[in-house]
Parts: structure tokens; C-alpha cells; sequence
């Protein structure tokens, strides 16, 4: 998705980072201006990696514990001898704790202070943005989305201290229309939600991290999982074995004119090992699907009475590719909801249960893979509100007992109305038609081999990511969806 230097094993929100910041101060008595002394010496080590030619800085602060890393890295930046534009945009004389020590750090090194005015410009060889910390909610003030513009119409390489300012450290949403464009963002403690999914990870830039010597026992269980594939269940085949072994998924979708996305998904199905791969499409496909893929076993199907018994066989269904809105689509998925075995609904399937507000009719720990699209219409919000709310909406909709794949750059899952884990494998060209067909194949083969739903959903998204950023070797101008179902494996 971008580059890291941080290994990060866990995201959290702005808040939850907060609250480990007050344990290492209150219960593992770090005092917080030394935490933000740290925060300084980090952000300013890293700036002097990556810009190592600047003899310059220009730091831009706003107010509370986000400026004073700002004024520690003014102060440690003239200590070492570079120039130093110390810009305060916020009113000094509200600083209080912490944050005061360190401007006072900042103001006895650097003799002088510069208000932020109307015609004020960036000096320094890098800019440093220390305006808007992890705290920030709601619309951006105006003198600070004034800042804001002129770090970005600076053409100054950019370094963001924990969280690009116009960014929501908790969902990855907007607060300002055009957020401080960073090249380098040095986030602190804990790798920030906001920073790896949704419109955020625009802005971010690299990312690198620093846990700022904060124990691991003040962390507790906060933070979701981010998929790593090590930890995921491992599906191995014994010598002694037969396809049957392997499950029986039915696919369902390919209305007229869509075929190619229930082949999408049955090649999928069957490069991540589900033993007997049927699908149930238009019989006007029927002979085209054979022709490129033998191993599928197609049925042409016009009514539900055309899958009984294909369902009854089956260990686990996939529905919605090329499913269509119509009679035929709708009829179809409403007898899989109802058929007793493990599930999977994906893109026209889900625009069936949104048009109907049927999402809580599906059986408990069905698994969906909705688009910011598709979620907003199951939600019956827009898809801009999705992004937003990107943590949000994967929780809400998981709320009926369904596991929901939040699809997106930081693909989210949820379970049981919160949020279990991310997944940061994955590169823009994914963004392609039918690559989401190809999750549904994945996903609904792990549940036919007999894996948990969250567990199906979890290495499913991974399994994908992982092939999508190996296609894209071989293919780095532009992805088709069949480059990413040609790249999976099962094995490490």
C-alpha cells in the first residue's frame, strides 16, 4: 500500500494511543515531557535520514502535545546547528504542561518565536508539520487550514509529526479538504488507524514509528490485529487424500452478459484448493466457461429449483458475481440465504440485500466483501461517508452477526459489531474489474475447506492482497483480475 519502516504487528486509534501514552505515564511512571523528548529525537533522527543534505528546518506548530514534539524538534534542530523557522500558529499563551515545558526548550535556543501572519512563507529546506495531532476532530479553523495551504504550496519535502495535519488519526477520514501532503510521517507509540486505511494513507506518505520506549505491558489488548499471513490457519494436504477432502463450493452469479465474473471467481476457488469447484450461471455461458477452465463443473441454471440439488452437495455457497438486480439474481440469492450452508455474498448480491434492507436477514457469520459502494447502500449511506468512516461502517455492518470485508486500501474485517483486523498487503492496480470476484472465490473456498468464517474472511483478504502484490512484479504497468488469481498459493 506505501512504504514502512515500522513493522507494525497492531493499529490503533487516535484514543486508544492516547490512553496508552497516560498508562506509561501514570502506571509506568515515564514522565510525559521525557515521552516528548522522545517523540522530538525520533522525528528529527528520521528527518536527518531521509533529508540528509538539509541544513535547514522550517517547523510549524500549532497548540498542545502535537507542537511541543514540534518545539523539541526546533530546539534538537539548532542544537545541531541547522536554521531554524519556528512558526507558531496558535496562541502561545494557552500552551499549558508538557507542552509549555517544551516551548520553553524551543524559545531559549532559538531567541525568537514567529507568529504566523497573512503573508507569512516557508524558509527551511524541510517542513516540519506539528499543527494538528491524534486529537483532532471535527473542520479545520481557518488559520490552520491557511498553514495548512502553504506548507503544501511550499513544494518543500514534509515531514508529518505523528499524523498529517487534516487527517483523522482514528478512521483515515478527511478533515480538511487538501490535509498537509506528507513525504515522511514519524508516528509515535503505536502505528495510527488513520494512517492505514481510507483517504489518509494519501497523505501519509512513508511511514516510520517509534514505541518511544513505552513498555509493551501498557498496550493491554487495545489495537486490532494487522494480517501478516503467520498467524493465519495453514492448510495443509495429507499424502493420503482425495478431492472430496477438499470441499464443494457452489457458486452463483453470470447473469446475461456477466460470465466472466463467476469464472473469475471459480478459477480463484480452485487455485486456493477447493476439491469440486460448481457454478450455477446463465446456460448461455455454459460452454464458454468449459472452454476456459475444464476443471469447473457449470450448470446452466434460469430457477432456484435449478441449484437444489447442487446446494444440498455443496459445503459452502458464493453468491453475487455478475449476479445482476433482476428477478432471476434476486431469486437466486434469496434461496442461497436461505439454504443452510456457509456463505458468501458479494457485489451484485449485496446491492440485492441493500435494495431490499435485507442485510440481517442473511445467517449468522455469512461472510460479505462490500466496496465503499456497497456499503454505503447497505448502510443507506454514500460511498464519501464510507471512506470517512471507514472503521465505522465495517463495524455497523457486522452488527447482525455477519463477518464484513470493508474492501479498500487498508482492507478492514469485522465481526460482531467491531472492528477485528486490518490487512496492508495489496497496491492500487488491484483496483480493477473483477478482482473482487476473485476474493469471493477465495473466501468461499476456505469456508467449503471448512474454515471459520472470520478465519475464512481473514486469510481470504490476505491470501489476495499477498497475490495482487506479486502479480503486480510481473505486471507492474496494470492489473487484470486474472493476473491476481493466477498468482495465489496456499504456502508461505
Amino acid at each position: 500500500m506505501h512504504a514502512s519502516t515500522w513493522n507494525v504487528a497492531r493499529a490503533y486509534t487516535g484514543s486508544e494511543t492516547r490512553a496508552i501514552d497516560q498508562r506509561a505515564i501514570n502506571e509506568f511512571s515515564i514522565p510525559g515531557i521525557r515521552l516528548m523528548h522522545r517523540a522530538g529525537r525520533a522525528a528529527f533522527d528520521a528527518l536527518r535520514s531521509r533529508w540528509p543534505d538539509a541544513r535547514s528546518v522550517s517547523v510549524v506548530c500549532g497548540s498542545g502535545n502535537n507542537a511541543g514534539d514540534g518545539y523539541v524538534i526546533a530546539g534538537l534542530a539548532r542544537d545541531a546547528g541547522f536554521g531554524v523557522q519556528l512558526i507558531q500558529v496558535a496562541d502561545p499563551a494557552k500552551l499549558t504542561g508538557d507542552a509549555l515545558q517544551a516551548f520553553r526548550f524551543a524559545e531559549c535556543r532559538l531567541g525568537s518565536i514567529e507568529r504566523s501572519t497573512e503573508d507569512w512563507r516557508i524558509g527551511g529546506d524541510v517542513v516540519v508539520d506539528a499543527l494538528l495531532g491524534t486529537g483532532a476532530k471535527g473542520e479545520v479553523r481557518p488559520n490552520f487550514q491557511l498553514a495548512i495551504d502553504r506548507i503544501n504550496a511550499s513544494a518543500k519535502p514534509v515531514l508529518a509529526v505523528d499524523v498529517p495535519s487534516g487527517v483523522n488519526a482514528d478512521s483515515g477520514g478527511l478533515l480538511a479538504a487538501n490535509p498537509v501532503r506528507a513525504d515522511l510521517t514519524v508516528t509515535f507509540v503505536a502505528a495510527k488507524l488513520g494512517l492505514l486505511t481510507g483517504p489518509g494513507v494519501d497523505y501519509a506518505g512513508e511511514i516510520a514509528g517509534a514505541d518511544l520506549g513505552v513498555p509493551a505491558r501498557a498496550y493491554g489488548s487495545a489495537g486490532i490485529r494487522v494480517l501478516d499471513g503467520r498467524d493465519l490457519p495453514q492448510l495443509k494436504r495429507r499424502r493420503n487424500s482425495h478431492k472430496g477432502d477438499f470441499g464443494r463450493l457452489l457458486i452463483v452469479g453470470g447473469d446475461s452478459d456477466m460470465g466472466g465474473a463467476v469464472l473469475l471467481a471459480g478459477e480463484a476457488a480452485l487455485r486456493v484448493g477447493a476439491g469440486l469447484v460448481n457454478v450455477a450461471t446463465r446456460a448461455v455461458h455454459r460452454a464458454a466457461l468449459l472452454a476456459r477452465r475444464p476443471e469447473l463443473m457449470v450448470r446452466g441454471a434460469e430457477t432456484p429449483t435449478d441449484i437444489e440439488a447442487l446446494a444440498e452437495h455443496a459445503d459452502a455457497i458464493a453468491v453475487g458475481p455478475g449476479l445482476g438486480t433482476e428477478s432471476w439474481g434476486s431469486g437466486l440469492l434469496e434461496f442461497c440465504a436461505t439454504a443452510g450452508k456457509p456463505l458468501v455474498v458479494d457485489a451484485d448480491g449485496l446491492n440485492v440485500l441493500a435494495r431490499a434492507d435485507a442485510l440481517r436477514s442473511l445467517p449468522r457469520g455469512a461472510i460479505v466483501t462490500p466496496h465503499p459502494g456497497e456499503a454505503g447502500r447497505l448502510l443507506g449511506k454514500d460511498a464519501a461517508w464510507v471512506q470517512s468512516h471507514r472503521p465505522q461502517a465495517a463495524a455497523a455492518l457486522s452488527e447482525h452477526g455477519a463477518v464484513v470485508v470493508l474492501k479498500g486500501a487498508g482492507t478492514l474485517i469485522g465481526a460482531q459489531g467491531k472492528l477485528a483486523s486490518i490487512c496492508l498487503a495489496g497496491n492500487p492496480g488491484m483496483a480493477t474489474a473483477g478482482s473482487g470476484d476473485v476474493l469471493t472465490g477465495i473466501a468461499g473456498a476456505l469456508l467449503a475447506r471448512g474454515l471459520a468464517p472470520l478465519a475464512a474472511a481473514e486469510l481470504g483478504v490476505w491470501l489476495h492482497a499477498r497475490a495482487g502484490d506479486e502479480a503486480q512484479e510481473s505486471c507492474p504497468a496494470a492489473l487484470m483480475a486474472s493476473d491476481i488469481a493466477a498468482a495465489l498459493r496456499l504456502t508461505a
